[in-house]
């Protein structure tokens, strides 16, 4: 089983992974995504999910190493392999499988990634602290330091380093979310921490998971809260320092998941002049919410420096180029009739979704579709029907031009059927597939 997990670990870092939409890592879960801008590119250091190999954690949170994750565009993902293993860091606690949520930085030349862990028994008796790996580049090699770092008891690290230099972690723990300043090694901290104070007390609900930024001279101290019900809404304050004080927002950033996974854990970061909301839902896991997988959507700001609610989607962020396989389940929108969405094969989540038109102008539309670079004279999709259909595919609306009509056959399987292209679209488009007539087609996807 461990040469198996190997050799697919070296599959993946070769091959990467690639996705316009959300979730946006498909072959793995991954949950916690702390996101940051590193020599011109995105990196999302995420906590790793895994069907835990021990009873104890059969129903809780199973987590043994960390991948970091890279794009140009945040459309093509590459996955640079594990980072940090817990058999790998001298004080962690032995097949605890508690690498939980991390965050990285950059400081003199140097990468410091923060992660927690359970100690061992012979540290401070159980408890989770945090530590530190040291790389010369964003995605590694990581070398954990011996210990963790003393003064932090609690899970959930989170890095600044402000306009003047400073750099400061924050962390949640015993109840509450804690600050401190770090030394200019980013090592230890400097000075006693602090309970960041003007946020929901203790007795509020749960919060956990701080990530803190600054913005025109503002900064957001956000979290995950358990407010309202058993799940977390994302929520923020706004102050002046860094360690505060901080005014809560009547709003939160993100609502509690509609279909009930418990978690919620965040980070926000601007990238070419756009803020995006990196976070994670239980999509590959629908049954069990300790499986989660990361996404990410566009985030906006009022005028007043408040932030607009992000409304999750399944389309993400980026464009997709047209002659990719282009997942139309990760729908802009879908008809109010006849169009639906599942999974591929229920017993293997990882093979994807399916969209399922089965009425009369049912549609689905997808939105962002690149057609320049390369001119297009086919469209080719992998679909099943089991009897004789038609589609129709259009650019710009419903009733927009259609560019392709695609006689589907009668199969007792996938089938992969190509048609000629009416016209050659340029430039980037909204992408609409209609049924047309009667009939039942599901679709894995499109391609031009």
């Amino acid at each position: 089983m461990k040469k198996s997990f190997l050799l697919l670990l070296s599959v993946v870092a070769a091959t990467g992974a690639a996705s316009a939409q959300n979730p946006f890592i498909l072959d793995q879960f991954t949950a916690d995504p702390t996101a940051r801008v590193f020599e011109g590119k995105v990196y999302v250091y995420p906590s790793h999910d895994i069907p835990s190999p021990i009873e104890r954690l059969k129903e809780w949170f199973c987590m043994a190493d960390y991948h970091v994750f890279s794009s140009e565009n945040l459309t093509d993902w590459t996955d640079h392999d594990v980072i940090v293993s817990q058999d790998r860091v001298p004080w962690v606690a032995s097949g605890s499988y508690t690498m939980w949520a991390p965050d990285c930085a950059y400081r003199n030349g140097k990468y410091y990634f923060y992660f927690p862990a359970m100690v061992r028994d012979t540290l401070i008796g159980r408890g989770m602290m945090v530590g530190v790996a040291v790389s010369d580049k964003p995605y590694g090699a990581f070398m954990p330091q011996a210990e963790p770092i003393k003064g932090i008891y609690g899970i959930d690290p989170c890095t600044l380093i402000d306009r003047n230099g400073q750099a400061y972690i924050y962390w949640a723990g015993f109840g509450n979310l804690m600050g401190a300043k770090l030394k200019e090694n980013m090592l230890e901290l400097d000075g006693t921490p602090v309970v960041v104070g003007e946020l929901p007390a203790g007795d509020k609900g749960l919060k956990e998971g701080p990530f803190v930024f600054e913005r025109n001279g503002k900064y957001y101290f956000t979290f995950p809260w358990v407010k309202n019900s058993a799940t977390e809404l994302l929520a923020y304050a706004m102050g002046d320092s860094p360690l505060g004080p901080f005014t809560m927002a009547e709003e939160p950033i993100m609502d509690e998941s509609p279909t009930g996974c418990w978690t919620n854990h965040h980070s926000i970061v601007e990238y070419k002049g756009q803020w995006y909301l990196f976070y994670h839902h239980n999509d590959l896991s629908p049954h069990f919410d300790k499986n989660r997988s990361i996404r990410v959507d566009s985030l906006t700001f009022n005028p007043d420096g408040t932030i607009q609610k992000v409304i999750p989607t399944l389309r993400g962020v980026g464009i997709t180029d047209a002659w990719r396989e282009i997942q139309l389940d990760r729908y802009s929108r879908l008809s109010s009739k006849g169009a639906s969405i599942d999974f591929i094969n229920p017993a293997n989540t990882f093979e994807g979704w399916k969209t399922i038109l089965s009425e009369n102008s049912a549609y689905v539309q997808y939105n962002r579709v690149n057609f320049g670079g390369k001119e297009s004279k086919t469209v080719k999709v992998r679909i099943f029907s089991a009897a004789e259909a038609k589609l129709l595919v259009r650019l710009g609306g419903p009733e927009g031009k259609v560019i392709a009509e695609i006689s589907v056959p009668e199969s007792s399987q996938w089938t992969e059927v190509s048609a000629a292209l009416k016209s050659a679209p340029a430039g980037v488009h909204d992408l609409f597939v209609s049924l047309e007539g009667k009939g039942s087609v599901e679709i894995d996807w499109i391609k031009f």
